[in-house]
């Protein structure tokens, strides 16, 4: 079952960083990145990418594939909730029916 409001691994993230007491621009200078790019991250902006994935594995010691999986679900979840994708999938599924 989907939870009802999608959650960004972004979010997770911050929440493990502020339980351990990380600041945000001391994990992006560890993982070689500006603090804009983490920061666009954590609050959902921007994607967990599989290089990232592997920063915050090496960073963090939590599995690549635990953010991934995060991300990948996250992103099922927003199209789901896409009316004009849903309507093209039903034009797909309709012409699909037709043949």
């Amino acid at each position: 079952m989907a939870p009802s409001i999608p959650i960004h691994p972004g979010e997770l993230i911050k929440d493990e960083l502020e339980s351990r007491g990380i600041k945000q621009r001391t994990l992006a200078c560890q993982m070689g990145v500006s603090y804009s790019v983490l920061n666009e991250i954590l609050n959902g902006k921007r994607p967990v990418t599989t290089e990232y994935a592997l920063m915050f594995e090496a960073a963090l010691g939590i599995s690549a594939d635990i953010w991934l999986k995060t991300q990948a679900d996250y992103n099922l979840q927003m199209a789901r909730r896409n009316i004009s994708f849903i309507e093209r999938l039903n034009g797909i599924r309709r012409a699909v029916a037709m043949l």
